[in-house]
């Protein structure tokens, strides 16, 4: 009897302060990741709008498959994640026609204003996509776009979300990805295709989208990169949110509640419906969907951007793994905040000094700003424990299930301070697992369309018997 040969798989993982891109190889149903090349990201500023740097990351990408290539020569397949909701405008003959905004671009405020004064309007968009009225949703930031350039309906063909676009310039092929679409407040809730009424609303021309394609669709072998010749590029879940959840390894009963934590904490859980009505669009629930077209119910809450922002502002930030470490039990050793962040606030979004917003939301709260660092860390990392418990409490109510624990993945998995206040917070364990979880979920999707895996289930069953994991019990 042989043994399968390894399976090696590139993921292009694509976050907004980093990008890198990551093997996994599949032998004897253990996954071992090769991380390759990472990059840092961020959007530039230019003329008071805000703009990523296409050109830029796609070098980098390309850097990352050559050095992938080099090392695997055998690469079976590669994928493509990215945060959600931005885009590409391109002609018919693939060239960009408008510039590409960030989603933190202030260009959506006055939209985003009119939608939440009309409540029928509101209720009307949420009930077709089961999307709420978010500043960077990609229905604002194309209608602002259409608004303010009215020739942009000629000049497009089509519109690609960045999954969508880096997939095109790796196969050729221009197709829309069900994850990502449902991150846009276009797709409608009850299908697999673009809602009509959404559409309609904002202003956005039909033509400029085809059927969402679902994970695991083959676009074809790698194109202009002689090293990855005989590679194929997989559709895989192209939101990196739905790419993460795909990695947990979550109990069949549909007890645990998924935490993504990183610059976003994306709360939720998967679902065969969506959880729709006024309760919901009250607690801004977004149906975004599974890369088999199921629902994954979540919320936002704003996660460590508060913190990204606030080490800018201090030069003595810490560099080296051992300052990090010092600078983690200093917080956990300070006692509890009198008062917490509303992490909700939107003064959080994009500020131009994220400590002097901190500071002015506690001094309304009649609270003080902390002294030093340790005390900025332990504030946020306590009041995401709290967004994250409220979050899972809304959810019970609304749905009628009763959560039993908290699975995180992502960079803030590894911050024991706000795992704890999370456990401590929600009164249920939160279990961490030392897991790469974007990655891991791409690269699934990957071995499930080469048929080296059979299916999510199975690829979940065997990831949880490799994986290392931290429980944390609540204290109180």
């Amino acid at each position: 009897m042989t043994t399968p040969r390894p399976v090696h798989c590139a993921a292009v993982d694509l976050g907004a302060t980093s990008g890198r891109v990551i093997v996994g190889t599949w032998a004897d149903e253990r996954l071992a990741l090769t991380e390759v090349h990472r990059f840092p990201n961020a959007f530039q500023s230019l003329g008071g709008h805000d703009y990523w740097n296409l050109p830029g990351l796609w070098t980098e990408i390309q850097a990352g498959l050559r050095k992938a290539a080099a090392l695997f020569p055998r690469l079976a397949s590669v994928g493509v994640d990215t945060w959600g909701v931005d885009y590409v405008l391109l002609d018919a003959a693939g060239r960009l026609v408008f510039p590409t905004h960030a989603y933190r671009d202030a260009r959506t405020q006055p939209g985003l204003k009119r939608l939440a004064q009309s409540k029928a309007d509101l209720a009307k968009v949420y009930a077709a996509t089961g999307i709420p009225n978010v500043f960077y949703n990609s229905s604002l930031q194309l209608a602002e776009t259409v608004a303010s350039c009215p020739a942009i309906r000629k000049l497009a063909h089509r519109c690609l979300f960045l999954p969508d676009y880096f997939n095109y310039l790796l196969s050729g092929r221009m197709e829309n990805e069900f994850t990502i679409a449902s991150t846009t407040q276009l797709l409608d809730v009850a299908s697999t295709d673009w809602s009509r009424t959404a559409l309609r609303h904002f202003g956005i021309p039909a033509g400029w989208f085809t059927k969402p394609v679902l994970a695991g669709a083959r676009l074809g072998k790698v194109v202009g990169l002689p090293e990855l010749k005989g590679t194929q590029v997989v559709v895989v879940p192209g939101h990196d949110t739905a790419a993460a959840y795909d990695a947990m390894p979550a109990d069949p009963s549909g007890t645990d509640l998924f935490l993504s934590s990183g610059t976003w904490s994306l709360v939720g859980f998967e679902s065969d419906t969506p959880v729709l009505g006024p309760r919901a669009l009250k607690a801004r629930v977004a149906n975004e969907r599974c890369g088999d077209g199921r629902y994954r119910p979540l919320t936002n809450v704003i996660g460590f951007w508060l913190l990204e922002g606030v080490l800018k502002e201090f030069p003595d930030r810490p560099q080296q793994e051992a300052e990090r470490a010092a600078l983690n039990a200093a917080a956990a050793a300070l006692p509890p905040p009198a008062r917490l962040l509303d992490t909700a606030d939107p003064a959080f979004a994009n500020p131009p000094s994220m400590r002097a917003a901190i500071d002015a939301h506690l001094r309304k709260r009649g609270a003080t700003p902390p002294a030093a660092l340790a005390g900025y860390l332990r504030l946020i990392c306590d009041s995401l424990g709290q967004g994250h418990a409220e979050a899972k409490a809304r959810f019970e109510q609304m749905t009628g299930r009763q959560f039993r624990r908290i699975l995180v993945v992502g960079g803030g998995s590894r911050n024991k301070l706000m795992c704890q206040a999370t456990a401590d917070a929600a009164g249920i364990p939160v279990v961490s697992f030392a897991l790469e979880g974007t990655a891991v979920g791409n690269i699934a999707s990957q071995l499930i369309a080469l048929r080296a895996v059979e299916d999510k289930a199975a690829f979940r069953g065997s990831l949880a018997r490799n994986l290392d994991s931290t429980t944390y019990t609540p204290r109180r």
